[in-house]
């Protein structure tokens, strides 16, 4: 299966296509980043960003893709979601299936492959490490590529369970949290009540199968 991820950023926009076939070594088939300059017009930067985005698409032609969501009342947060919401146009616009993943949870993956602590904040040149141990430990890593790369890994973990490839055992304990998380209200009025707060539960919020609009029974429509 080949799997996007997309960490975007209006400077430096991340991102890396992984193939799940292959060796860890040879996993990561590309990488790169979009780069746009804060003098550039707003709108010319989403507009440059969407369509960079959707370029790379059409070139690799992913199964699957994964994106990090921002987090809100943060630096700049309502620009970053502008360009959060233009990266869901070019997904959509394109038919890809995709699933989110908040910064929190991109790095509980690579802080739990790495070993790290609990409560471990994961920097930077964590994500790097985690980046390059996770592909061999060979080459040169740009901070928003790793966050991509993790993206991706994240987003793979997740199809592949999603499509049966996977067995719930093979699951990692974050995988499990965050993919099938339930939980039991033992107080209050709620309580014995069973909310079912993993992703793979949250369709249409949390993962999107944009690559079966536009079909009847099989059949794509025809568009004007």
């Amino acid at each position: 299966m080949i799997i996007a991820g997309l960490d975007p950023s209006l400077r430096q926009f991340g991102w890396a296509v992984i193939d799940t076939r292959a060796s860890m070594k040879k996993r990561c088939i590309a990488r790169g980043r979009f780069k746009t300059l804060p003098v550039t017009l707003f709108i010319d930067r989403y507009i440059f960003l969407r369509e960079e985005l959707r370029s790379l698409l059409r070139e690799f032609t992913p199964d699957r893709v994964g994106i990090e969501y921002p987090i809100f009342n943060d630096l700049y947060s309502e620009g970053m979601y502008g360009l959060f919401l233009y990266s869901c146009e070019a997904l959509r616009t394109e038919r890809m299936d995709t699933v989110f993943f908040s910064p929190p949870q991109v790095k509980a993956h690579a802080r739990e492959f790495l070993g790290r602590p609990k409560g471990w904040k994961m920097a930077k040149p964590d994500m790097v490490e985690a980046a390059k141990a996770h592909t061999g430990g060979k080459g040169r890593w740009n901070h928003n590529e790793a966050d991509a790369y993790w993206v991706a890994s994240s987003a793979a973990r997740f199809w592949l369970y999603y499509d049966g490839l996977l067995e719930i055992d093979a699951l990692t304990p974050v995988e499990k949290k965050e993919f099938l998380n339930l939980h039991t209200y033992v107080r209050g009025k709620k309580a014995g009540r069973t909310v079912r707060s993993g992703m793979l539960f949250r369709e249409d919020d949390r993962f999107f199968l944009w690559s079966e609009e536009g079909k009847i029974d099989g059949e794509e429509k025809e568009h004007d």
